[in-house]
């Protein structure tokens, strides 16, 4: 949105050029995604006890670790609404929300984050132990990474070449079968990611790391002077990428400050599904699928 009312003026003021790059509007959208988390998050927090949505914890499954986490018990969750706001509001104040790349990443991880935030809602809300349907969340997740499977296969510069990291000549054209794949690689991400949200700071902590991995590889992959040097995929598109995994790695930041031990709140399925589902797209766009397996070990 800045990028529109501010850029347009450097011909009256030469200052405004600065719209012009990446690597400003990252830095920023990573600031105001940070102080947004931070300064609605007592807010937010005090909402959701409010609303008595905290996390339960369950002896049956594993008496011995009862001990161990017994403290959490009742601690807020569905915090992943205050991570989304963050990542929201910064980047359609820094990017290029024209940008398909970055259009499609936000609809995805919106798209996840309600499907987290109603399975989170019938969970602690309406005591549903089970929440949504299994069947239910997969169809969710299997019509997001359809729709960006279908668009990446459809554009007119489709390429379904599957890179494989640290092998420049290696590669192996998917064709049609590009579509399922990029299917699987959002489901069984955005799944790793909510299994590995529930300890304090750990979920959080593991997308910041990814987020900043992804921001210099979408840097890269967008910057044709780079991507030719390192041989590795190029598109214009990606670079806007840059800077909406800028708003994330900020939001998380500033979601860790409450999330840290001892954790006053938890993402929930809300925000778990929601970041898996955004770190994935940004992979799956500029072609880094496969480095997922380092970038995302610990999920």
């Amino acid at each position: 949105m800045l990028y529109y009312l501010l850029y347009p003026l450097r011909d009256i003021f030469f200052g405004f050029n600065v719209f012009r790059y990446i690597t400003f509007r990252a830095g920023f959208a990573s600031v105001s995604a940070f102080l947004i988390t931070v300064l609605f998050g007592p807010f937010v927090i005090k909402k959701l006890k409010k609303m008595k949505v905290g996390e339960e914890v369950r002896n049956s499954e594993c008496p011995s670790l009862y001990p161990l986490h017994k403290d959490k018990q009742g601690t807020p969750t569905m915090g992943g609404l205050l991570i989304l706001f963050g990542v929201t509001i910064s980047t359609l104040l820094w990017a290029d929300f024209k940008n398909s790349f970055v259009a499609l990443s936000l609809l995805v991880m919106l798209w996840l984050g309600l499907i987290g935030f109603l399975d989170d809602y019938k969970k602690l809300k309406v005591k549903t132990i089970r929440g949504l349907k299994a069947r239910t969340k997969l169809f969710a997740q299997i019509l997001a990474g359809g729709v960006v499977g279908l668009f990446l296969y459809l554009r007119r510069d489709a390429n379904t070449m599957l890179e494989f990291p640290f092998f420049k000549e290696l590669t192996m054209d998917l064709g049609a079968f590009y579509v399922p794949f990029v299917i699987l690689v959002i489901v069984g991400s955005s799944n790793a990611v909510n299994i590995t949200d529930g300890l304090d700071g750990l979920a959080t902590g593991c997308i910041v790391m990814a987020a900043i991995a992804y921001t210099g590889m979408s840097y890269i992959t967008g910057h044709v002077r780079f991507a030719e040097y390192l041989g590795v995929y190029y598109t214009a598109e990606a670079a806007e990428l840059t800077v909406f995994c800028a708003s994330i790695i900020g939001s998380g930041l500033g979601f860790l400050w409450f999330n840290s031990f001892p954790a006053t709140v938890f993402m929930g399925d809300t925000g778990a599904l929601a970041l898996g589902g955004a770190i994935v797209s940004v992979a799956v766009f500029i072609k880094k699928e496969l480095l997922l397996f380092l970038v995302g070990g610990i999920f």
